[in-house]
């Protein structure tokens, strides 16, 4: 029993690291120092050393099977009674391959060590003992359990813990632009018990051990404790962690002790670099290339049954058959053994070694042009595409399903205010609804207008007219007009934006999300708030209220106060405004406020008044000022929502403050502000650095109603009212938002009424399930009108989702002194834990998150990003099926739906929100019966379960009368169908609809499904997402795309490929994506061809030469004939070549389908080639072979024109297959050719004796006086080459397949092509659904009503589901 308990406890301490300080090992030995096992700080990403570099790099290269099919090879030739070719001269090509190889990797592995050369030498002040001072060392010499002392501006060397800061309050702020792309500040705060240091920090008097977790890679998940000599504990989160790779910002000096050092950081157990994946075209050559080695054993085997048998019709040994040293004859079984070993080095090149190289280089040529694509750049945000998996390019042309994030992906992610509704009254903000219409129309123009520029033939769904006449003529230029602009120009507009701008931009800021109008009738009201304002004091209110007007005043408190918003200033951006110890009292003077309201010119009293907060329960006495509360929460700082109805949030969770440290006298302060000099110039505008979008937009409009957020510190709220007075509120503590609890909360203490008030917001859905029961109230008169607000609150939620907004729900509680100090105490306590820290500390927030009274809620509108539609409807012409996948409410998601056209007006839509399995599996079984009656029992095109389901594509005038099918689901039913293992019914009732939306969807949901459409449908699926939210669902798909935009560089990092907005999709998927896929399908296809034409040569000869494993051509013309003759056309092919010019691609989405279908590449058309070669093979061969039959010339002499006529077939193969003529094409294929004749005639007139006992001396000079060599090199090219052009022009004049009617369209001119393009999208445009068939009401089976919504709702417009 002891021993368990021991294993349990070791187990348990393996999960810990225990750091002390260095400062006492200093002066003794190494061995000492328990710090000693830990990793140092130097890194190295750099793979090789000078002595390592080859043996490493050959054994990498030997874990590719065809490197090591060809090492074997090369071994087996120098086996004496197998080989066929000088042993010597056979290892050439596989070292040539090798080589080439190795000198990729090296360059590329001497960038990283330059690279890690400077990072590591770097320098950084780490405190010695010795001198009793901070030295400079290099970060290279940082060890775990140093001290180190950084300053502003500093990039931090190691993770450390935080325990000094010249900031009063404790407080250092970081930009984590290099480790997550975000550029806001975010604030970490001095471990407790460190932060009301005045002095400078002794590093010597640092005695505490520090306890935390192992080093891993969560970014934002960081707990553990600090152990003191009196064996106290003080426990300690990641919001006390600085990262490795941030910045100090806005703070002079601070001071830690390192935890993790080197590849230990977090920052570098994140750094996986590029993502490497296995491409569908490479799974199916690696397959093909095992048919290819049946193929070469077929061939050896019959070269050895050949060879025996022919061995046997001599009577007596031929001259040739050497006996051994005794005298002895081989048997004719083991001759054929060794003659088969002999036919394998013979025939090797049936497999193309050169193929994996040629298509490394192929693939580095599509990224480069890919990456330089002006169509696929960003000027907003100066961003290029990023290619981060370098081997998938052509999986981009053979999607088949995408999945798709909503906001950031879809929408723009600036959260701009617009309704709300407090206490059941509705204010619509129309004059704010005016200012947003007016960009929408001027975007919906332009894009029109680039539509028009970019394609002189109309769009198919532009047919709207402008609002603006001329708009289009006084356009400026934009992005689609890019490929016409000069790079040199491009790149010059950029650096000029980059001189402009001083200070780095402050996120969430832009003019539409800043400028919020106000509404007229909450304005009145909140003027009467003001002057309610004046009667508060701390005389107790005799009973709770529900009035009007302190809901007012505590909605727009809780706006201002519940969020993380940093307050910085427009001329010294980032230099956070607080308030000083002078200033911190309760108001200010009317004077003061006069010149505040001049100087900050802030808006008319009368256009933006407001009130305060009032008090509305009976309080306790006051709490005091030196509550001790730890600060050790976890906290996500990355992508934090602080709304209510998505889940693009990370974890971030409580901040403890103590509300008796003195306000900072490093940051620009209040007084400052209020003192400034009356010089004529305004004082600094103030600017809000939030950490979410929807953060942001409520502090905004809480502004345009002058609630003026002022100053924020980790104790202390500066809120400035709309008469100017100034009101203090202490935090006591702060639950961050979290996508658990999806929601968040501030404690406060009221400065005017001495009340504990914790302002809650969130999602509605779980905001309104922690209500306060309305039977709970004092009176009946008090529960109805309780009930009306909560009632009135859901409705006007509804109506805003329905209109495409997001809403949150903003709550308030008052608790007592006692009730606080009970939970204040039992939060510390969870804290101060490492074991079921997280359960716990989500245990106190539901404690203190309950009987919460409704205040309002509020509508922010996240607008479409510009070009969504007509990408959405692109996609959908390509064949390729679009999911959405969200947090986001489901009325919210079904109307953006809508607007981007994912759904239309005439579909029908199921909706299915259910939490029990049977209800919901006879839902599925309802819904699939209803549409197979419209659509029949098979669902075209597509696999299920790996099996190809039978294709009957109903007509299109059939299919034309039958309404889309669309899909609306929700988490809990998602659940539902995991745990009830139905998802073959959901996939197969998936199979119908045009569209499927997942809403309320967590990240481990959407993986799981993009899991189960891959594997069970056997189908290519794509994943896009900008979020942290959605790198589950990205590294789930076989390509995963993440878009740079407000939420970070999670996405990005985690992703295959990175753009910066939605439309870009179109055009790489539908011209990069089929260019990536045609081109190297094609390629690959005629190296087998190309490799298997050519051996077959050397396999002919061998009925001829008694199957004796010689050759006819000399061993240096075959390896050159690889290796420089036939490689440069392949690779100019597979870089440049177009099948279909961008234009057309754009124009006719559905041309994208037969890189869906894989028609390049595929069973059919590898075993073409592969037949084509052999007749191929078969004419070059005996053509020659029949013309100097019975001649005497040599065997170099006959195989020399054999060669020849091989070459130039092989390159006219090529050139037939080439879609695209430039002057490169036509260099590259004519430069081969004529290398051949020179390389031949300098080799054959100097090689007088290399292959003794014959010699290719002066062959070449010979044939090209003979003129039957010039016949023959005419006639067989010709003749070997007829069937494949004859074929060809029968499939181009009378094929069926939409590449070759594309193909003749792109022949045509201008203004041809562009007709016949609009002829061919009025075909395929789908005629109008008849009446009949739009179904507005659908038979419900006994299930509760609740459950399934296959029509719509009564609360929403008919037209909304049919």
């Amino acid at each position: 029993m002891g021993k368990e308990v021991k294993r349990r406890q070791k187990r348990k301490e393996d999960k810990k690291r225990i750091v002390i300080s260095n400062l006492p090992f200093e002066v003794w030995s190494y061995k000492e120092n328990p710090n000693r096992h830990y990793c140092g700080n130097q890194i190295k990403t750099s793979k090789y050393t000078v002595l390592s570099f080859i043996p490493k790099n050959i054994f990498e290269q030997l874990h590719r099977f065809a490197n090591l099919y060809f090492l074997g090879i090369v071994g087996l030739n120098f086996v004496p009674v197998a080989n066929a070719f000088q042993p010597e001269v056979g290892v050439i090509p596989i070292c040539i391959i090798l080589a080439v190889t190795a000198i990729k990797d090296a360059w590329e592995d001497l960038r990283r060590c330059k690279s890690d050369k400077v990072i590591n030498n770097q320098e950084c002040l780490i405190y010695s003992r010795k001198q009793r001072s901070y030295v400079k060392k290099c970060w290279k010499d940082v060890r775990v359990g140093d001290f180190i002392q950084m300053q502003c501006n500093e990039i931090i060397p190691a993770d450390i813990l935080l325990l000094f800061s010249s900031d009063p309050n404790g407080i250092c702020h970081l930009e984590t632009a290099n480790l997550d792309g975000e550029t806001n500040l975010k604030q970490r705060r001095v471990v407790k018990g460190f932060s009301q240091q005045e002095v400078q920090f002794e590093p010597e008097c640092f005695c505490n051990t520090i306890v935390c977790e192992k080093p891993n890679n969560h970014l934002n998940k960081f707990k553990g404790y600090m152990e003191h000599p009196d064996q106290s504990r003080t426990g300690f989160g990641s919001e006390s962690l600085l990262l490795r790779g941030c910045t100090i910002r806005n703070t002079k000096v601070a001071v830690g002790i390192v935890i993790y050092a080197g590849h230990e950081t977090k920052a570098m157990l994140n750094n996986n670099g590029p993502r490497y994946k296995r491409s569908k075209i490479e799974q199916r050559m690696n397959t093909d290339i095992f048919f290819c080695i049946g193929l070469l054993f077929l061939m050896c085997l019959v070269g050895a049954v050949g060879h025996s048998l022919w061995n046997g019709t001599f009577e007596e040994h031929p001259p040739f058959d050497v006996p051994d040293a005794k005298g002895n004859f081989l048997p004719l079984a083991l001759r054929g053994f060794y003659m088969f070993l002999t036919m394998i080095i013979l025939l090797q090149v049936l497999i193309p070694i050169s193929l994996y190289i040629s298509i490394e280089l192929v693939k580095l040529g599509q990224i480069f042009f890919l990456q330089n694509d002006l169509d696929l750049y960003d000027e907003e945000t100066d961003l290029s595409i990023q290619c981060r998996a370098l081997n998938i390019t052509e999986d981009l042309g053979q999607i088949q399903y995408v999945f798709s994030d909503k906001t950031g992906t879809l929408t723009e992610n600036k959260m701009v205010f617009r309704r709300c509704t407090i206490m059941g009254s509705e204010y619509s903000h129309q004059e704010n609804a005016k200012r947003l219409e007016t960009p929408k129309e001027l975007d919906s123009d332009s894009e029109e207008w680039t539509q028009y520029k970019c394609l002189s033939f109309p769009a198919r769904w532009s047919q709207r007219p402008t609002t603006v006449g001329g708009q289009a003529r006084a356009q400026p230029l934009r992005r689609c007009h890019s490929a016409r602009v000069p790079i040199q120009g491009h790149s010059r507009q950029r650096s000029v934006g980059h001189c402009e701008s001083s200070q780095p931009p402050v996120a969430f800021s832009s003019s539409l999300e800043k400028d919020v109008t106000p509404d007229k009738n909450l304005l009145a009201k909140v003027q009467d708030a003001s002057l309610w304002l004046e009667t508060l004091s701390d005389t107790k209110p005799a009973k709770p209220s529900l009035s009007t007007t302190s809901s007012i005043a505590d909605f727009f408190l809780a706006l201002t106060i519940c969020n993380s918003v940093m307050v910085s200033t427009t001329t010294e951006t980032r230099q956070r405004v607080t308030m000083p110890p002078s200033a911190k009292a309760l108001g200010t003077s009317l004077e003061k406020i006069q010149q505040l309201f001049h100087r900050l010119k802030l808006l008319n009293l009368s256009q933006s008044f407001s009130s305060t907060v009032p008090s509305d329960t009976d309080l306790g006495e006051s709490l005091g000022a030196n509550i001790p509360t730890p600060d050790s929460e976890e906290r996500d700082d990355v992508s934090v929502c602080s709304g209510g109805n998505s889940t693009d949030g990370g974890y971030r969770s409580s901040t403890w403050d103590q509300v008796d440290i003195q306000g900072s006298g490093l940051d620009a302060s209040l007084e400052e502000v209020l003192e400034a000099p009356a010089l004529g110039l305004a004082s600094p505008e103030l600017c809000y650095e939030a950490e979410s979008p929807d953060e942001a937009a409520l502090v905004h409009a809480a502004h345009a109603y002058s609630f003026t957020l002022v100053s924020r510190t980790p104790e202390q709220v500066t809120v400035r009212l709309p008469q100017g007075t100034c009101l203090t509120f202490d935090v006591l503590c702060t639950l961050g938002f979290d996508s658990v609890r999806k929601r968040m909360s501030v404690v406060v203490r009221h400065p005017l009424t001495g009340e504990i008030i914790v302002y809650t917001k969130g999602a509605d859905s779980v905001i309104m399930d922690l209500l306060e029961d309305p039977a709970c109230a004092t009176d009946s008169d008090m529960e109805k009108k309780v009930r009306k607000i909560q009632a009135r609150t859901q409705k006007h939620l509804d109506l805003y989702a329905r209109d495409g907004l997001r809403t949150l729900c903003i709550a308030k509680k008052v608790i007592s002194e006692d009730d606080f100090r009970r939970w204040a105490s039992f939060r510390c306590e969870a804290e101060a834990s490492l074991d079921n820290r997280d359960e716990l500390l989500m245990e106190t927030a539901q404690h203190l998150e309950n009987q919460l009274t409704l205040l309002g809620a509020t509508g922010i509108e996240d607008q479409l990003q510009e070009g969504v539609p007509d990408t959405i409807a692109a996609l959908r012409e390509a064949g390729i099926q679009l999911w959405v996948l969200t947090g986001d409410k489901q009325e919210t998601a079904v109307n953006i739906a809508y607007s981007c056209r994912l759904l239309d007006q005439t579909d029908t839509v199921y909706s299915i929100n259910t939490e029990n399995q049977e209800t919901c599996e006879s839902i599925l079984n309802y819904a699939l019966e209803e549409v197979k009656q419209f659509h029949g029992p098979q669902k075209p095109n597509r696999k299920l379960f790996g099996l190809c389901l039978p294709s009957e594509t109903p007509p299109p005038t059939s299919r034309a009368a039958v309404p889309e099918v669309g899909l609306v689901i929700n988490g809990k039913t998602l659940n539902a169908i995991f745990q009830g293992k139905l998802e073959m019914k959901f996939l197969e009732l998936t199979q119908y609809c045009r569209s499927v939306l997942c809403c309320r969807s967590t990240p481990l949901q959407k993986s799981m499904i993009v899991k189960l459409v891959r594997d069970k449908l056997s189908v290519m699926t794509l994943s896009i997402g900008d979020g942290a939210n959605d790198v589950s669902m990205i590294h789930a798909a076989d390509i995963g795309i993440g878009i740079s935009g407000q939420e970070g560089l999670q996405a990005v990092m985690s992703s295959d490929f990175a753009i910066s907005r939605f439309r870009h999709l179109k055009k790489l998927l539908l011209v990069h994506g089929h260019w990536c896929y045609s081109r190297l399908a094609r390629m690959v296809v005629y190296y087998f061809y190309k490799n298997v034409c050519y051996v077959n040569l050397l396999f002919w000869y061998q009925f001829f030469c008694g199957f004796s494993g010689s050759t006819m051509i000399d061993y240096w013309q075959m390896i050159f004939f690889n290796l420089f003759f036939t490689s440069l056309p392949p690779l100019i092919f597979g870089v440049l070549d177009k099948d279909i010019s961008a234009e057309t691609l754009l124009a006719l989405p559905e041309l994208y389908k037969s890189g869906q279908n894989s028609e390049c590449y595929n069973s059919m058309t590898f075993w073409i080639c592969i037949v084509d070669a052999f007749y191929q093979s078969l004419v070059c061969f005996f053509i020659p072979y029949l013309t100097y039959k019975d001649s005497d010339i040599d065997v170099f002499t006959f195989g020399t024109p054999i060669n020849t006529i091989s070459l130039a077939t092989i390159l006219l193969h090529q050139a037939m297959e080439m879609k695209t003529w430039t002057i490169i094409h036509g260099l590259v294929l004519a430069g081969s050719f004529l290398m051949y004749f020179v390389v031949s005639l300098v080799y054959n007139a100097i090689c007088i004796n290399c292959n003794s006992p014959t010699n290719p001396y002066w062959v070449m000079e010979s044939q090209l006086s003979d003129p039957t060599f010039y016949l023959i090199c005419f006639v067989t090219p010709v003749t070997a080459l007829l069937p494949r052009y004859f074929f060809l022009s029968l499939q181009g004049t009378y094929g069926k397949s939409l590449i070759l009617k594309a193909q003749k369209i792109d022949k045509l001119p201008m203004d041809k092509r562009d007709l016949e393009i609009q002829s061919w999208r009025n075909r395929q445009r789908p005629a109008p659904i008849p009446e009949e068939a739009q179904h507005t009401h659908h038979p419900v089976p006994p299930v509760p009503e609740q459950d399934f919504r296959a029509n719509s709702p009564k609360s929403s417009s008919p037209s909304k589901y049919k």
